[in-house]
């Protein structure tokens, strides 16, 4: 073809180029630069935002971490949304420095490049846990030189084939325990100090672990990201459409024994629905296809709606705001991101007067808005951060489109970059107006341990939570009579929790301390107090005392705490928290998670309060079948005899009562493959037919 001809066809063709690059630039918008973006940033009134780093200084940020020397380290990924082998990926670790003071970041140093996966991490002991998928891994700068040269595998064994469901979020609780979400994802998990222990299967659950002591196991969940940590211990997290859930009843307590009926202990706490106030339209691909999707749905006669906007789909980043440079009323409030809606969502937490679950509210400001939009469809606030200075940062992953490919169909993503971005990214800081930037000097590494003592009592929670991780890494036992007297002493209930939780962490706890914090004021104490009175067989007294506790939250965990007890007086304790508190799901599933309480002796107990089962209420029945429904289970011979005999009082002779025995003990049957033919003959349609299976039963027996 003669160079003329080749001219004249790109002319031809020259419209229609123009035409479908004016028509991609009109469907999916170009990038701004920080400066321009922050101009789209529109924030409630009394707040303003700060751009902290940007590129070239930071790419692709997800997670960003101050050490206790105050040095900002940001991790990097720039791999997503491909899936990359592991030691061939992309991801890096950055320490971020503010040279001048004025704030912002004008130098980055690499510590960590290559690193696959990497999602989140934690200090310790001078170096960095990440959590890198199938790993957990440990990474540390021994010469100074601020780079790692050191590399070592904690964990192996997670799940790593799709990088939005993988092991991330680690948190460090008051409990001494690294919490991380592991999406419910399964997995044989090892940890390489203990080569010879059985692998750990983590599907269904999350995971947490301790560095001081090796020990590892199964949590409530499964939570996908988002994980944050309140001041006492409760646990929220965040999964896609769903931006706020609480772990309610941890793992070791629901896994006490087998045959627990319910499995499901984590439950959404917004008062509000998963609306969002999203200032922008939905992308193209994302409106087709939801279009596509509801027609299918319609199609198929099934009553299911798919929201293109307005509506959680992309809840990532969720954090409990505890620092101390917003006014104090933001003080414990939940700030949640979603990067498809380009928000950031703030909750405000309250205790339940009726039941052990927090209650998440919009603030009256924010009923008709988020705390921020951004009018740019780039705006990917993924997570936070509270920093030493108290402010809270956003960390804004800046991409074009931020989805899974394989969930767009092909027709769709024809036109779509997936990588458009993956050379930008910022972290913004939230302030309040009127005021300025503080830069805040920190060194807690060269405190004394008496001085980090102290820190225990600061208002940024930065420094407590840091301080406390200190304190546990040097195992300084020469400060435990100063804990023991400021326990008594001080006059924050934080501060008081933080020196228990010392103590547990130098194995220096005794009945005493602990019976002090069974006492004390604050119900997030007491709450906790409970939990480490387990181990002291002395405390049970004042653990009795607490199953009527004011606070919804500490009576659920004395109710769970007795299961942990020996003792005639437990049963009677569970008869009286199922009479007053049984009709709350929690509660009753407290009781039942619990060896004793899934008993007939507690039955027993519940038949001879004559009053109880006078009247027949729905909740009195649900109890009924699921304990009917353990006992089958279990089947333990001499269990299900007295569980019979039981039944067969006059107080339990209510055609319901007996229907709803029935239908648990059948479904617990159904468990064990050897007695399925049996529970297949049990029929609860007629009074003729319940009487006919509870004869079956005892003759078999």
């Amino acid at each position: 073809m003669n160079t003329r001809l080749k001219a004249t066809q790109a002319l031809l063709l020259l419209p229609f180029i123009l035409l479908v690059t004016d028509s991609l630039a009109q469907r999916y918008a170009g990038p701004l630069s920080p400066e321009e973006s922050l101009k789209k940033l529109n924030i409630v009134n009394g707040f303003s935002v700060q751009l902290f780093a940007s590129e070239p200084h930071v790419f692709d940020p997800v997670s960003l971490e101050f050490d206790e020397q105050g040095n900002a380290y940001v991790i990097e990924m720039p791999d997503y949304p491909y899936e990359v082998e592991p030691g061939k990926g992309h991801g890096r670790i950055r320490i971020l420095k503010d040279t001048d003071g004025d704030g912002k970041i004008d130098q980055s140093i690499i510590f960590a490049e290559n690193v696959t996966e990497a999602t989140s991490m934690l200090p310790w002991k001078g170096g960095l846990i990440v959590t890198a998928a199938p790993n957990i891994i440990y990474l540390k700068d021994t010469n100074g030189d601020g780079k790692s040269d050191s590399s070592e595998i904690l964990f192996s064994g997670f799940f790593q084939n799709n990088s939005e469901a993988q092991v991330t979020s680690l948190k460090l609780g008051v409990d001494n325990w690294i919490y991380a979400n592991n999406s419910g994802q399964s997995g044989k998990v090892t940890l390489r100090q203990t080569p010879d222990a059985a692998p750990l299967e983590v599907r269904g659950a999350d995971f947490r672990f301790r560095m001081d002591r090796n020990v590892f196991e199964l949590e409530t969940g499964p939570g996908q990201f988002g994980q944050t940590i309140d001041d006492y211990g409760h646990r929220f997290f965040t999964q896609n459409s769903i931006h706020l859930q609480q772990a309610v009843i941890p793992w070791r307590y629901t896994h006490r024994h087998a045959f627990l009926p319910t499995s499901k202990f984590n439950v959404t706490v917004t008062d509000h629905e998963e609306i969002m106030f999203q200032e922008t339209p939905p992308p193209y691909w994302r409106a087709e296809r939801s279009a596509r999707r509801n027609k299918a749905y319609k199609e198929s006669n099934l009553n299911r709606i798919e929201y293109a906007e307005d509506r959680f789909s992309g809840a990532s980043g969720s954090t409990v705001y505890n620092g101390d440079a917003m006014p104090k009323e933001f003080y414990g409030n939940i700030f949640t991101s979603d990067v498809s809606g380009h928000v950031v969502h703030r909750d405000i937490l309250s205790p339940s007067e009726t039941s052990p679950v927090l209650v998440a509210k919009r603030p009256d400001n924010e009923k008709d808005r988020e705390f921020i939009y951004s009018t740019d469809t780039w705006f990917r606030p993924v997570t936070f951060s509270v920093g030493p200075d108290g402010y809270l940062y956003i960390l804004d992953y800046y991409r074009q489109h931020i989805e899974t490919p394989v969930s767009i169909p092909d027709d769709l993503k024809a036109d779509m970059d997936f990588m458009a971005g993956s050379d930008m990214g910022r972290i913004y800081r939230v302030l309040p107006d009127n005021s300025t930037y503080k830069n805040v000097s920190v060194n807690l590494k060269d405190a004394s341990s008496v001085k980090l003592l102290e820190y225990l009592s600061h208002a940024n929670g930065w420094f407590r939570t840091h301080a406390q991780r200190l304190l546990l890494e040097r195992q300084d036992k020469s400060i435990v009579p100063m804990v023991n007297k400021l326990v008594s002493t001080s006059t924050d209930p934080r501060t008081r929790l933080h020196l228990l939780y010392v103590l547990e962490g130098l194995n220096s706890l005794n009945a005493s301390v602990i019976s002090i914090g069974l006492q004390d004021s604050s119900p997030g104490v007491r709450e906790n107090a409970l939990i480490l009175a387990e181990r002291y067989p002395e405390t049970l007294p004042l653990v009795l005392k607490l199953i009527n506790d004011p606070s919804k939250r500490v009576a659920l965990q004395a109710a769970l705490s007795l299961g942990e007890f020996k003792g005639q007086e437990i049963i009677s304790a569970f008869s009286e928290i199922i009479q007053k508190q049984g009709q709350n799901d929690w509660f009753r599933s407290a009781v039942l998670s619990s060896e004793a309480g899934s008993t007939p002796e507690l039955l027993k107990a519940l038949v001879q309060q004559n009053s109880f089962f006078q009247t027949v209420e729905p909740w009195k029945l649900s109890f009924l079948q699921d304990l009917s429904n353990v006992i089958a289970a279990r089947h333990n011979k001499t269990q299900f005899l007295a569980y019979l005999d039981i039944m067969s009082v006059p107080a339990m002779n209510g055609s319901n009562l007996q229907a709803s025995a029935l239908k648990g003990l059948k479904m617990g049957l159904n468990k064990n493959e050897a007695w399925k033919e049996t529970a297949a003959k049990l029929n609860m349609n007629s009074e003729a037919e319940i009487k006919a299976s509870f004869e079956l039963l005892r003759k078999l027996q």
